[in-house]
C-alpha cells in the first residue's frame, strides 16, 4: 500500500487535491497554510465578487 507524502515536506499526507490527473498531497500544517494563503489571495477576492454579482442577478430574475 501506497502512502502519499506532503508536497512540501517529508510528512505523509493528510489532503489530496487532483487536477488534471496529478494528485498532490499535503499535510495538516501546509494544508492549513495554503487555506490561509488562498483566503488572502485577490483571485479568491474577485471570485466572491463574481458570486456575489450573480446572487444579486438571480435576486432581481
Amino acid at each position: 500500500m501506497y502512502l502519499m507524502q506532503c508536497h512540501y515536506c517529508e510528512s505523509g499526507a493528510a489532503y489530496a487535491a487532483e487536477k488534471n490527473g496529478i494528485k498532490v498531497g499535503l499535510c495538516e500544517q501546509h494544508f492549513r497554510k495554503r487555506v490561509e494563503e488562498l483566503a488572502d489571495s485577490e483571485e479568491l477576492q474577485a471570485l466572491r465578487e463574481q458570486i456575489n454579482i450573480d446572487r444579486t442577478d438571480w435576486m432581481r430574475s
